[in-house]
């Protein structure tokens, strides 16, 4: 038996892989960055040790590190989550040949897969269907431009060693072909160490469907059910469930027995998942992952299963506990994945401290797998999930209506985040009806990231937040000197610095009103902690609220409200919102588009950022001439920098 497992991975996985490795017995060994000294997987290990800074390719993707660590805590096996090495053959190899266990199938099927090239043509061979592409290793521009022309647009540039929508592009039009490729090619290397792509003909509006398989070391495969994953914002999935709604028996036993022949063609031993793009009754192979997939909770709420557990069992050389006769499927389950990104803006990844996390309580239907609480941090250099909200229930409209339910009692303070989003999909018609397509939140993004705007209510808890807020701050109990200046029998006011509002409390001892942009409202209410209860003309109303030295926040039905202190509040100089060269976030330039100099159009692409593992292009914001670049290629830059000056025409 396996005793002591490294987690070479970060956040919320390696937080999921710990409980279960712990409760099998196992010790548990952390691994960390710079930027995560600090962070939940760390504490909760058993022991942890420091890789290198901050950057994945400087500790994460550090293999020789990694080695090094496991040989000094002595570890025997190592479990690579997902994302990271969790597919890189090279690092599979590398454990078998340190004599380590490694938690994932053998190096040749990593290598098998992790060509979606390589992994297409073991799939025609297996006689499972292809979309139309060109899946080869010649990589020339021209030549990829010609099989593109071939294809027909819209063709899909897509990494042949990658995943998560990382350097993946769609080209509608041939003139924007080699400008995509480049950023493609960029992308992938960045993300994956290796820019090989391939091109495929890019299917308008399907499903992406995929099946959960399961190998042991004795040859022995099945598949446990499938899940809908269609529901995906810049080529990441974002809601998931299972099992896939409307899919016939027939469909299902296919698509499950096709999964186990991709998994047997490469001798496969453990976790994979086999993903497929479904056209109604027909289903098209698309790539096979050789790991723990992001929303494996899904299937574990639905069969009883602990896929984590399986795999250390697996991996030790235990044969499958279940036959496919067994398997079986009970209620339905969705996950929500909740990012730290900013709708409203393309989904634009927000970083910062999150002042307040509040999620709802867990039980038999809820599950939170997360890696942060309260006072940490959301990085710019990793993947800005935040956590997975999974529910389940006895039927699909059952679980569905708790997914809502628990999104409306997560809230989240520090940085932007995607739930309000999350609980409009959960909305919408085509995800109530399980009708949706990989396209849906693309073509219904304006309906579904409008910015919620605050109500009288909403602005009646702001108030009532700060008056608390400003009552902790006295430090006497007594009335004649708490609220700046209370005097019995008489009203006092309280004015609420909120920009854009006009705000005033009025405090007196028959009572409490405020002033809302000239409309009045009697108010009164409690605190507990950062939750807030208040009545307004009658009506009960709650939220989680923070407040900061520049910002108010209030949180409720699943939407953040984030107010600005009028007192505290500044714009540094180079944070315009007019400025379309300041950096949106902090990053890394990766490239410069233009020569210094160059005469420029309104919208020609000027340079690219990489922040939180995808790429920005940041665009000319007028007509005029290229003068400067402000920050070199490779160089770090912060929130609000201006990256290049484009000079308007005297």
């Amino acid at each position: 038996m396996l005793k002591r497992i490294l987690i070479a991975n970060r956040g919320e996985i390696a937080c999921r892989i710990i409980r279960s490795a712990k409760a099998m017995g196992l010790h548990t060994i952390a691994v960390y960055s710079d930027a995560d000294a600090n962070a939940q997987h760390v504490k909760l290990a058993d022991s942890a040790f420091h890789i290198g800074p901050a950057p994945s390719k400087s500790s994460y993707l550090d293999i020789e590190t990694l080695f090094r660590v496991a040989k000094q805590a002595a570890a025997d096996c190592i479990h690579p989550g997902y994302g990271f090495l969790s597919e890189n053959e090279a690092f599979a190899e590398r454990c078998e040949r340190e004599g380590l266990t490694f938690i994932g199938p053998s190096a040749k099927s990593i290598e098998a897969m992790g060509s979606k090239t390589r992994a297409k043509e073991i799939m025609a061979a297996a006689n499972v269907p292809l979309v139309p592409g060109y899946y080869g290793d010649q990589q020339d521009t021209e030549f990829l431009r010609q099989e593109a022309d071939k294809i027909g647009y819209p063709v899909l540039i897509k990494a042949a060693y990658g995943g998560g929508g990382k350097g993946m592009r769609v080209v509608r039009d041939k003139a924007d072909f080699v400008e995509h490729l480049e950023g493609a090619k960029r992308e992938a290397a960045s993300s994956f160490g290796n820019d090989l792509v391939l091109i495929e003909r890019y299917v308008d509006t399907p499903r992406h469907v995929e099946v959960q398989v399961f190998a042991d070391k004795s040859g022995n495969c099945i598949y446990l059910g499938d899940r809908d994953c269609s529901l995906q914002r810049r080529h990441q999935k974002v809601i998931e469930e299972a099992p896939a709604p409307g899919l016939s028996d027939a469909l299902r036993t296919a698509m499950g027995e096709a999964a186990v022949r991709c998994a047997q063609a490469i001798d496969y031993v453990g976790a994979g998942t086999v993903e497929f793009l479904l056209c109604g009754e027909e289903f098209f192979f698309m790539e096979m992952n050789t790991r723990l997939q992001v929303e494996h909770p899904v299937t574990e709420m639905v069969t009883g299963v602990d896929l984590v557990k399986w795999q250390i069992a697996i991996a030790s050389g235990q044969p499958l506990p279940l036959t496919q006769e067994q398997v079986r499927i009970s209620g339905h389950s969705f996950e929500a994945r909740i990012y730290a990104e900013d709708p409203a803006q393309q989904f634009m990844p927000s970083s910062g401290t999150l002042t307040h996390v509040q999620f709802p309580p867990a039980s038999a239907q809820v599950r939170i797998d997360t890696g942060v609480t309260s006072g940490d941090e959301i990085s710019p250099f990793y993947d800005p999930m935040v956590a997975k909200l999974i529910v389940t229930g006895d039927n699909r409209e059952q679980a569905l209506a708790l997914l809502a339910d628990a999104l409306k009692q997560t809230h989240i303070a520090g940085v932007k985040a995607n739930i309000g989003f999350l609980l409009a999909l959960t909305q919408a018609e085509p995800l109530q009806q399980g009708t949706m397509d990989t396209h849906f939140i693309d073509s219904h993004s304006d309906a579904l990231t409008v910015e919620p705007q605050a109500d009288a209510h909403t602005l009646a808890m702001a108030a009532w937040v700060y008056f608390c807020q400003l009552n902790t701050q006295q430090s006497s109990a007594s009335p004649w000197q708490r609220l700046a200046g209370f005097k019995l029998n008489s009203v006092n006011e309280v004015a609420v610095p909120l920009i854009g509002h006009d705000v005033v409390m009025h405090v007196a001892t028959t009572g409490m009103s405020v002033d809302i942009d000239g409309q009045r409202y009697n108010i009164n209410g409690e605190r507990h902690g950062n939750h807030y209860v208040v009545v307004v003309d009658g009506q009960r109303f709650s939220a989680d609220a923070t407040v900061d030295s520049e910002h108010l926040c209030v949180m409720r039905d699943a939407q953040q409200f984030q107010f600005e202190l009028a007192s505290k509040h500044y714009i540094g100089a180079e944070q315009s919102a007019n400025d379309a060269l300041a950096a949106p976030m902090n990053g890394t330039v990766v490239k410069h588009l233009q020569a210094l100099g160059a005469e420029v159009s309104q919208g020609d692409a000027i340079v690219v950022m990489e922040a939180m593992k995808m790429e920005y292009t940041l665009n000319a914001p007028h007509d005029g001439v290229l003068s400067s670049y402000c920050y070199g290629e490779g160089e770090l830059v912060s929130h609000g920098a201006l990256l290049a000056v484009v000079e308007e025409h005297s």
